[in-house]
């Protein structure tokens, strides 16, 4: 089959970016002015402290774009920005934080909390791609700069040693170390990058898929750096590598694309919203020439950092952007090799709608272990489930699923020893404070022709003409001393794009929640989609000493059960 290939001028569309960041450049610095964002963590800067701050890393790719558009006028500005970025790189062996940049310039690595060394891969790449393409233009005085700053990326890089795990910061050191020692005859850094490549490929063949599985964000992310390898190298086991790792991520992108809601399908291990952004679609369109199509040229959010890396989706895989038929997806995303033990997802392909969802998993803030997307009427409704403490995502809740057709069983415990807004940075030990606790079963994107309807332990939903119907099975959340077991009713919550059905756990003046205190904490939930809300299967709810099980009785004696068990006692067994 011939693929039509539409012509995507990538030169002016870099010319395009360039100019848009005309008004963000500081020349008293020379360096880009930027709103304040982080994730909360690594910085100590805040938006009261500093609601503008000058970006290292995105301040470097400012300046390889210059160069990359060629134009004779940007050479001096991209010049004056790389120099002052390897004035704030840690260049002394004997610190700990050698080799690597701090965030921004108002925050030197000594203020940070703590300092990211990802940073030494982020920025590495960029220097090593100016040096590569464009050293022949530059100061002799600035590459030798430039040089020594590589040199020291590639010394952090090296002796951090990132595993197979870390998929995206394991590309992109070993492109840095690999580039750089084929740009300056360093051959143990060129050695050193492919058996880091040779690594990575075999922990992605011995998994099947990336280690953050079907995630938008960092599937991109991992695209573009493997296709930088495979675009600049010149060793051609690491192309060959690249190609094998880039062939195994399009195959997971294009089995989870749905045509109709122009949605990535769930779950997603990582994920920075539940509908693509538009950054996210260009990448797709591009890629894709156009196959896939969000919106006209003139509205592609580029991204400088595509430019030249060759990303494009191979030919056999364009055609399964286009597919509407009815799939279901059965995938293993994490293994323990001592143990055995496999964690799985499952995904649900349907002409109006997709359904993704993980076996068993926390439900931290960056995690859509169970997210579905529904047509509506040529836009998107989506519905996620959450546990939102203080209304923040509570990682220490963990999503248990088990579907059959339509009909499926959500279950939620509770850890007594996991996080609470990270899974890592912020251990709870047992216990929150809060001042409000509950689950929500949250409908966003497009709200038109969406009616929510709530009766007791029942809730109806109804997108553009297909019914949803949950109910509350079993709800326990409390001490031997206490009520444990109440009534528990749906509540609807709109706000101005978004509902939330809720079961409240607790909300009121703010009070300690002791997880190891509790004797119950277990909630089981059915939703059932389109006829199966129609037709009403009975559900069997047996509680035993240690847990408690829905089962869905066959209608035949023949027929197979169908069932969910969960814990009903908070306990440290991490879905691990």
């Amino acid at each position: 089959m011939s693929v039509k290939v539409k012509f995507i001028n990538n030169k002016k569309l870099l010319l395009q970016k360039v100019i848009s960041q005309e008004s963000d450049y500081d020349p008293e610095v020379s360096l880009l002015l930027r709103p304040l964002h982080s994730p909360g963590y690594h910085t100590t800067l805040t938006l009261k402290s500093n609601p503008f701050v000058h970006p290292t890393h995105q301040s470097l790719l400012y300046a390889l774009a210059l160069l990359n558009t060629e134009a004779p006028e940007y050479v001096g500005r991209a010049c004056d920005v790389i120099r002052r970025i390897l004035t704030l790189q840690d260049q002394d062996p004997d610190r700990d934080t050698y080799g690597i940049w701090p965030w921004f310039y108002e925050e030197p690595l000594d203020r940070m909390a703590p300092p990211d060394w990802n940073w030494a891969d982020f920025c590495g790449k960029e220097l090593v791609q100016v040096e590569r393409l464009h050293g022949a233009r530059l100061p002799s005085e600035l590459r030798d700069q430039i040089r020594l700053a590589v040199r020291c990326a590639c010394d952090a890089i090296i002796k951090r040693d990132v595993g197979p795990h870390y998929t995206n910061i394991a590309i992109m050191g070993a492109f840095v170390t690999l580039l750089a020692g084929e740009s300056y005859g360093w051959q143990n850094d060129a050695k050193y990058a492919l058996r880091r490549l040779e690594k990575l490929m075999l922990h992605m063949d011995k998994l099947g898929t990336l280690q953050e599985f079907n995630s938008p964000h960092y599937s991109v992310i991992a695209i573009v750096e493997l296709s930088k390898i495979q675009t600049y190298t010149t060793n051609d086991r690491a192309k060959e590598i690249a190609t094998r790792m880039l062939d195994r991520v399009w195959k997971m992108v294009t089995e989870h694309y749905h045509p109709v809601t122009k949605q990535w399908a769930g779950p997603h291990s990582r994920n920075y919203g539940t509908l693509l952004n538009d950054k996210i679609k260009s990448f797709l369109q591009l890629a894709t020439d156009h196959r896939v199509t969000f919106f006209p040229d003139e509205d592609i959010v580029f991204d400088a950092e595509w430019y030249g890396s060759g990303s494009r989706c191979p030919d056999c895989y364009l055609e399964l952007f286009q597919r509407e038929d009815s799939r279901f997806l059965e995938q293993p995303y994490y293994r323990n090799e001592e143990t055995g033990f496999a964690k799985w997802a499952y995904t649900y392909l349907k002409p109006a709608y997709t359904i993704g969802m993980f076996g068993e998993e926390i439900m931290w803030n960056q995690t859509r272990g169970f997210v579905a997307y529904f047509e509506n009427n040529g836009e998107t409704t989506y519905l996620q489930m959450r546990c939102l403490h203080d209304g923040y995502d509570y990682c220490s809740a963990v999503l248990s699923v088990a579907a059959k057709d339509d009909l499926l069983l959500l279950g939620v415990r509770f850890l007594t020893n996991g996080g609470d807004t990270h899974p890592n940075l912020d251990r709870i030990q047992g216990k929150v404070e809060a001042e409000d606790f509950r689950l929500r079963m949250e409908l966003g994107g497009c709200m038109d022709r969406v009616s929510v309807d709530t009766n007791g332990a029942e809730a109806q939903v109804v997108i553009n003409g297909l019914a949803l119907r949950f109910d509350s099975l079993y709800a326990a959340f409390g001490v031997k001393s206490s009520d444990v077991m109440r009534d528990w009713e749906w509540e609807a919550n709109k706000s101005d794009n978004s509902y939330g059905l809720d079961l409240t756990i607790y909300g009121g003046r703010r009070r300690t929640i002791d997880f190891q205190a509790l004797d119950k904490a277990a909630f089981l939930i059915s939703l059932a989609i389109g006829e199966a809300a129609e037709k009403v299967k009975q559900i069997a709810v047996v509680e035993e000493a240690e847990q408690v099980t829905a089962q869905v009785i066959a209608e035949q004696a023949s027929g197979l059960q169908h069932q969910l068990s969960i814990p009903l006692k908070p306990n440290d067994n991490h879905p691990i």
